[in-house]
């Protein structure tokens, strides 16, 4: 199936000046531009009335499924602005991919994959105006085509940081988040016939703005975040939710995110927060959990092709709690980071659990972990050579 995403522009865009305001100091997911991507999905028709239109608010029956049952999935992925002044998306069709398994996960209408990517590309094209200039600048030499009303918004797991002020890090970018909604409004549970895909952006800024520091994670024995065949695989908001309470329980303790343990009690590491964990050891391993219960993460996946470039051996594999914990006493784990689309690389300098607490090196952030998110950084903006194929220019 082709779907066409045909532009109607705002008639009401934010005025430039305020724009370059906002792109200034942009926080994380605080901002929307002027447009948003949308289709529609019923079980006669399929896929139908897509296009890019005005950002606004719409309606829905208070019976909606997506209130009631939680039928719902969401991507996250940004665009970049070169140095040229092109703008580009990272891996985008990995995106798609996901998105078409949590849709499957969640019994909802899957998206084709080229429809995906050229939702996001016509919204970029659309809002390019709103994409931060490469060293980290507002965009002013590009007019009053985007923006949209300022609208606010809490940060997502793991993000708190991201909204401090400073924009000179050259980290900046336009923050894409692509979801789908189920719509009939029932009260049975079975899947929806009806459902709604959109398309929105958010200017971001960098998201450590004065350096990269590194957290300490509370070992949780309180919570779970998935279990064998459940939805941990697949980018639902659920999951998203059940972490709120865990992450509380981790400030309560004085850190900054929670680790979680597998849900069958054999003492496994899984996520950080909303993030994948890895491990650097002494031999020169790069060690992360195996898939399953966790998230496919685009970034995870970036890191570990990216691994022999930098000496490392990728290896996905079952990793005890008590194997970090010896590791990073005897020296074995020397650096531990967490990756995701919104940090990148974030370093974990610690962990703490009930009774006892530890850290890793000498508690700040290790050289290979920078060194990777550099080289992360480095392909996304173009300043360094794409030999495997992930950038897709837009504009």
């Amino acid at each position: 199936m082709s779907l066409d995403f045909p532009l109607d522009r705002t008639a009401a865009p934010v005025p430039g000046a305020e724009r370059r305001a906002i792109l200034a100091d942009p926080g994380f997911g605080r901002w929307f531009t002027d447009h948003m991507a949308v289709a529609a999905w019923d079980a006669e028709r399929g896929w139908h009335d897509s296009g890019v239109r005005p950002l606004a608010p719409f309606t829905l029956h208070p019976g909606a499924a997506v209130f009631h049952y939680g039928q719902e999935i969401f991507e996250g992925l940004k665009a970049y602005r070169h140095a040229d002044g092109g703008v580009w998306l990272f891996r985008p069709g990995d995106n798609a991919r996901r998105f078409a398994r949590s849709a499957r996960r969640l019994a909802l209408p899957e998206l084709p994959e080229s429809a995906f990517v050229r939702a996001v590309e016509e919204l970029v094209r659309a809002d390019a105006a709103w994409v931060p200039e490469a060293d980290g600048g507002p965009a002013d030499h590009r007019g009053d085509g985007g923006g949209s009303a300022p609208a606010a918004s809490g940060s997502p797991a793991l993000a708190d940081s991201a909204s401090g002020s400073g924009s000179g890090s050259g980290e900046q970018s336009l923050y894409l988040r692509p979801f789908l909604i189920a719509t009939e409004s029932f009260l049975g549970v079975r899947p929806s016939a009806q459902a709604l895909f959109r398309v929105i952006a958010s200017p971001a800024g960098p998201y450590f703005p004065s350096g990269v520091t590194g957290v300490t994670l509370w070992v949780t024995e309180t919570y779970s975040r998935a279990a064998v065949g459940g939805t941990g695989a697949a980018k639902c908001g659920g999951n998203y939710a059940g972490s709120l309470a865990a992450q509380i329980e981790a400030r309560e303790n004085g850190c900054e995110q929670v680790l979680y343990l597998d849900s069958a009690g054999h003492g496994t590491i899984e996520e950080s927060g909303t993030m994948n964990l890895c491990l650097v050891t002494r031999d020169g391993e790069l060690l992360t959990p195996a898939l399953g219960t966790i998230l496919e993460g685009v970034t995870r996946d970036t890191v570990l092709a990216l691994a022999p470039g930098l000496g490392l051996r990728p290896v996905e594999r079952s990793i005890s709690l008590a194997e970090l914990r010896a590791g990073a006493e005897d020296g074995t784990v020397t650096e531990v980071f967490a990756a995701g689309t919104a940090a990148v690389l974030t370093p974990v300098t610690g962990f703490k659990g009930a009774g006892y607490a530890f850290t890793v090196g000498d508690g700040a952030p290790g050289p290979t972990t920078l060194a990777l998110r550099r080289t992360v950084l480095d392909l996304q903006y173009g300043r360094t050579e794409d030999r495997h194929g992930w950038l897709h220019r837009v504009c």
